[in-house]
């Protein structure tokens, strides 16, 4: 009997970053029904991750970092405003710009989601998986931080 490779026993590549992307796409829609929907849209998201990764930042900072025209993130600002997400405040070294961060109710509402979100996760885990196979899943982690990092 011929001895099998292991190569010709794990799916193709293909079909793994397939079915990674399918498995991947429904462990974020779960997580995310975890917190407290939000009427954010994908351009406001970004930005208020932006800010809570790197701090306050100008309208034109941030426009550049998310590859926007500036008219377009004042527009984007102004409706975080509105929800009372972000505020904005003079910049101690140019007075003539203004610093805009999240506010102090907003990044406890942060802080919140995110606990909710975590919190079901090791749920999940505890329930569904094993010890040995959380410590796979650990291992399996490393591996996927490699792949976003690519």
């Amino acid at each position: 009997m011929a001895k099998s490779s292991p190569a010709s026993n794990s799916p193709s590549a293909a079909a793994l970053a397939g079915e990674l992307r399918i498995s991947l796409s429904k462990l974020v829609r779960r997580v995310r029904e975890q917190a407290h929907p939000g009427d954010f849209t994908s351009s406001q998201k970004s930005v208020l991750l932006r800010l809570d990764r790197d701090g306050p930042a100008t309208v034109s900072a941030l426009a550049r970092a998310e590859s926007v025209r500036p008219q377009s993130m004042r527009i984007t600002v102004a409706g975080l405003e509105a929800m009372k997400a972000v505020s904005g405040k003079p910049d101690p070294n140019d007075g003539r710009q203004t610093l805009v961060d999240l506010t102090p109710a907003f990044r406890k509402t942060l802080r919140e989601s995110r606990a909710a979100k975590e919190d079901w996760l090791v749920r999940a885990l505890q329930a569904q998986l094993s010890p040995q196979e959380q410590d796979e899943l650990a291992a399996a982690v490393k591996l996927l931080e490699r792949l976003a990092d690519f």
